[in-house]
């Protein structure tokens, strides 16, 4: 405000100068052409000119810087009402602004406790889960260390050919059990030979009995696929192995398949799936040499495949024995159902006589109604018509006894 009055004060200044400039030029001009004494009463006046314009400046200089003064005066108050002010209103936000903080902070210091209390919550839960998983864990453990000890006891177990012989055929003997009715097979079946073949399979003429022995070539098979040995020795595991095989399908052939006793083939049982998938992918001519001696080697799933073969002949005999009496009940059932065709249509023959009867009735029921609603109306029929009438009613019933 102040530099304002400062500019206006000086603008008026210099145009006050340049005013006297223009007139003092304006008079050197006439005072070149006008006597002397003109020139010197101009001077005068010009002089007076110059000392009233010298004092209304200097009182227009001092108006100004009184009412500059003033309004300083006036300005400062102001700043100072304002200062003021924005103190006491500085304090009430500043107050306002700590309330909302303070709330603020309750509010974040509420959200981070219940994040807290989740955190500890979660973290306990996955605590106790780990501890679950941990306890599984070691049951497993303990079960592994059990499944661990029953494989070594196995492998005890199948080290023993006698034992290997027995595990085979109690594997058999649950596999046929499981698929075949108990007429169906013997298990330590005594041929006529002497010969006590494992199982037999009672099937109908003219395959008869087959015979199933369990054989369980181990030994070689180890060394055969052993870690460290090296590639005679598995070559020569492999050449013991086939021999082993082959005499296992040898002895077969000749103790369990008789004639007139048994059928022309008989079946050798591996209970390992193992072998048996090392008989038939690197052994074929083994495969081919048993079947050339009519002797059929299997492993438990192949078995089971042919058990259910055997199951589905044994049914289907079963039903062509009943067949007769399958017979017999269908011509029974044909009787009955002419008796039940023949008694339909005497029933619908009674309810069509009933339905025509309904018909009739209601045809009498009608005239009737009509001879009510005449007599209710008051209008009685001449004597010669109610005649009429009454051979018409004694005709129906004439008609109806001949129906």
């Amino acid at each position: 405000m102040p530099e304002i009055l400062y500019a206006i004060l000086a603008l008026a200044i210099l145009v006050a100068l340049v005013v006297l400039i223009v007139r003092l030029a304006a008079q050197a001009t006439a005072a070149r052409t006008l006597p002397e004494e003109l020139a010197r009463v101009l001077e005068e006046k010009h002089r007076a000119m110059l000392g009233d314009l010298h004092g209304g400046l200097a009182q227009q200089s001092d108006r100004l810087t009184s009412r500059l003064s003033e309004e300083l005066n006036q300005t400062r108050e102001t700043l100072h009402r304002l200062k003021l002010s924005l103190a006491t209103n500085l304090g009430d936000t500043t107050d306002k602004l700590n309330a909302k903080i303070d709330q603020r902070l309750e509010q974040i210091a509420g959200k981070v406790n219940e994040r807290l209390d989740e955190g500890f919550r979660k973290t306990n839960e996955t605590f106790v889960n780990v501890m679950q998983r941990l306890a599984t864990i070691d049951e497993a453990q303990k079960k592994i260390e059990t499944l661990t000890g029953s494989v070594v006891s196995l492998q005890e177990l199948l080290g023993d050919k006698r034992s290997r012989g027995a595990f085979g055929e109690v594997q058999l003997e649950a596999l046929v059990r499981n698929v075949l009715p108990p007429g169906a097979f013997e298990m330590q079946y005594t041929l006529s030979n002497g010969a006590r073949v494992d199982c037999v399979l009672k099937l109908p003429e003219p395959t008869g009995l087959v015979c199933v022995d369990s054989k369980f070539p181990l030994e070689n098979y180890h060394r055969m696929l052993a870690s460290g040995a090296n590639d005679v020795d598995r070559a020569g595991a492999q050449r013991q192995f086939r021999a082993d095989v082959r005499k296992h399908v040898d002895d077969i052939a000749k103790k369990y398949i008789l004639p007139n006793e048994t059928s022309d083939g008989a079946v050798m049982f591996v209970p390992a799936e193992a072998v048996f998938a090392e008989i038939h992918a690197y052994h074929g001519e083994v495969v081919d040499y048993a079947n050339s001696k009519r002797v059929w080697i299997v492993s438990p799933t192949t078995l089971m495949a042919v058990l259910n073969t055997a199951r589905a002949v044994l049914k289907d005999v079963e039903t062509r024995k009943q067949i007769h009496v399958i017979r017999e009940a269908l011509v029974r059932l044909a009787v009955e159902f002419s008796r039940f065709d023949e008694r339909l249509k005497d029933l619908a023959r009674h309810i069509r006589q009933a339905n025509e009867d309904v018909e009739r009735i209601q045809v009498t029921g009608g005239k009737i109604t009509q001879q009510f609603q005449k007599i209710e109306a008051a209008e009685l029929e001449p004597p010669e018509t109610k005649q009429l009438k009454v051979v018409e009613l004694r005709e129906e019933k004439e008609n109806k006894g001949s129906g």
